[in-house]
């Protein structure tokens, strides 16, 4: 089975379900979903849509974890001809507010205990429309009862109201499929929300030959290990992030391959599904390796179908490959990317020899250059310099974002080419190797947090004047989160408890810091500027003086 071509993702999708009706293409929950039941789900869904109102090129918001319900909502969306637009589940009602009106999105699908977050967000946006899922929603029925009747299975209070629907009721609408989606190669498909440095999240703007070529692509480094069309693949990392999508989602619309979802990160759940399912391919970050090895039940369950491991989000620490080589003997590949770059930029193929510490070697489809930062003039091989990545086609520009496009992505010599901010150094072979961030920029559990957005939200409190917030390195997480706060004169009582819960009624939970120091003034330059750097270097001469990073 090779991978269809096709002018959008719904019609690659329903090429392969036309060719392969009765094989398996998602797993969620342990039911498994054929390619013939979720072509007739995500026509249901998409005839639905319509038969409500939603428009060709209107938005859609997925508010859903990981879940079949998440895979039908994004097919139907994109069948009846809208652009996807997928965020966590853990935003709050601010967060969906902001991503909804700057998306211009009419229409919600969310899970049913988020709910209450969406009714608050309805009065300052356009969404007209609310699609309502419970977690167990399209399972069979003895499976809804029995988490009902055991109370296993959380959910959320739903209103009666004319713009709210469920899930199960929008299928039933309309048996008819609907008609061809309208989309072209290069209209958008999704837009992926990221963080970065900036105090909102940025819109990436992600076209249909965009997302087919590259989840076509990196799911073909695996191909060495495992046929792409027999890849059966358990996706920890969630499916509105552009890991989850390139190196998991993306088998059902390209080579026909087999997904397995969980809502939730839960090793005993996950371990029985790489058992059950013959799971060949996992996905996770470094930390989830770690908690891996670490898990008292390991020994308990066969984990012997893997025969691919990979790792993206964050610098795989050495030890753990090392350990989990020993474990399993199997290595653990890692890559690089960014949403704005629809995922790898440089992967780890197996049937190479990889320089210890690479990253990996650059894709087929990707152009770098490593560079000064300043004059733009490129680095010497092995040197370190900021990388700069190019393709064609390409994401050009944030969504509504000129003043970040401007500064993100650049013109030289005839090429627009994407500002990483990151730091690497590349050999003679192509082989890219992480030196370091940009500093306003932490990465936690791998996600990418703003520093400068937990700065505004603690100086928007009232005893506050000024704030710092640095990532400090941490091996089971990555960096944990660490604010520096600087309070107005006569200020007394307020701690750092205070200042944590007002951020936790402010930024979702992977944003919230877990260390607050108070100081009496913050270093800057001549000119005012915040010095982030030296305060990092502080912390590391801490580290250092314990015995070395934790």
């Amino acid at each position: 089975m090779s991978k269809p071509n096709a002018i959008n993702i719904p019609s690659a999708f329903d090429a392969l379900a036309k060719a392969h009706p009765g094989k398996t293409a998602v797993v969620y929950l342990g039911t498994a979903f054929t390619y013939a039941d979720l072509q007739g789900l995500s026509d249901r869904f998409a005839s639905g849509l319509l038969a409500r109102g939603f428009t060709p090129g209107e938005r859609a918001v997925l508010y859903l974890p990981n879940s079949v319900q998440w895979v039908v909502a994004w097919l139907g969306v994109q069948k009846a001809g809208g652009v996807a637009v997928p965020i966590t589940p853990i935003y709050t009602a601010h967060d969906l507010a902001y991503v909804a009106g700057d998306t211009g999105a009419t229409a919600v699908i969310c899970q049913d205990r988020n709910y209450g977050y969406v009714t608050q967000a309805l009065a300052t946006t356009g969404l007209k429309q609310v699609v309502v899922s419970g977690l167990t929603e399209l399972l069979p029925l003895w499976k809804r009862f029995f988490g009902w009747a055991m109370d296993i299975v959380p959910k959320g209070k739903v209103a009666k109201a004319e713009h709210t629907v469920g899930m199960r009721a929008l299928l039933g609408l309309s048996a008819a499929a609907p008609p061809p989606s309208p989309a072209g190669p290069d209209d958008v498909a999704e837009i992926l929300y990221t963080g970065g440095t900036t105090r909102h999240p940025k819109g990436v703007p992600i076209t249909h030959r965009l997302l087919l070529d590259c989840a076509s692509e990196q799911l073909a480094v695996s191909s060495h290990q495992v046929p792409p069309a027999e890849n059966v693949i358990l996706g920890s990392a969630p499916v509105f992030h552009v890991l989850g999508q390139t190196c998991g989602l993306g088998t059902i619309f390209t080579y026909g391959g087999c997904l397995v979802l969980q809502p939730r990160v839960n090793l005993d759940a996950m371990f029985e599904a790489i058992e059950s399912w013959k799971v060949r391919t996992f996905i996770g970050v470094p930390a989830l390796y770690r908690m891996i090895l670490e898990h008292h039940r390991l020994d308990q369950y066969d984990l012997s179908s893997l025969a691919f491991c990979f790792s993206g989000g964050d610098v795989m620490p050495q030890e753990v490959a090392r350990r989990w080589q020993e474990r399993f003997n199997l290595k653990i590949y890692i890559g690089y990317g960014s949403t704005e770059t629809v995922g790898g930029v440089c992967m780890s193929y197996p049937q190479d020899d990889i320089p210890l510490g690479s990253m990996g070697r650059v894709l087929k489809s990707k152009q770098i250059k490593v560079v000064d930062p300043g004059s733009m003039e490129e680095a010497p091989l092995n040197k370190p310099g900021e990388l700069l990545v190019h393709s064609d086609p390409m994401v050009r520009a944030y969504w509504n974002k000129p003043q970040e496009t401007a500064s993100s992505f650049i013109e030289l010599e005839g090429k627009t080419w994407y500002r990483t901010a990151d730091v690497v150094a590349r050999d003679a072979d192509d082989y890219l190797y992480f030196v370091d961030r940009t500093v306003d920029t932490i990465k936690h559990k791998g996600y990418r947090v703003s520093a400068s957005e937990i700065e505004a939200v603690l100086q928007e409190h009232p005893a506050v004047i000024e704030s710092c917030v640095v990532g400090v390195p941490d091996a089971k997480v990555g960096e944990r989160i660490k604010a520096f706060v600087v309070l107005k004169k006569d200020i007394k009582g307020v701690t750092g408890y205070d200042l944590i819960h007002w951020c936790k009624e402010r930024l979702i939970d992977y944003k919230i810091p877990q260390y607050i120091e108070f100081r009496d003034m913050l270093p800057k330059s001549k000119v005012g500027k915040l010095l982030r750097r030296d305060i990092r270097s502080e912390e590391m001469s801490r580290l250092e003086q314990k015995g070395g990073k934790k």
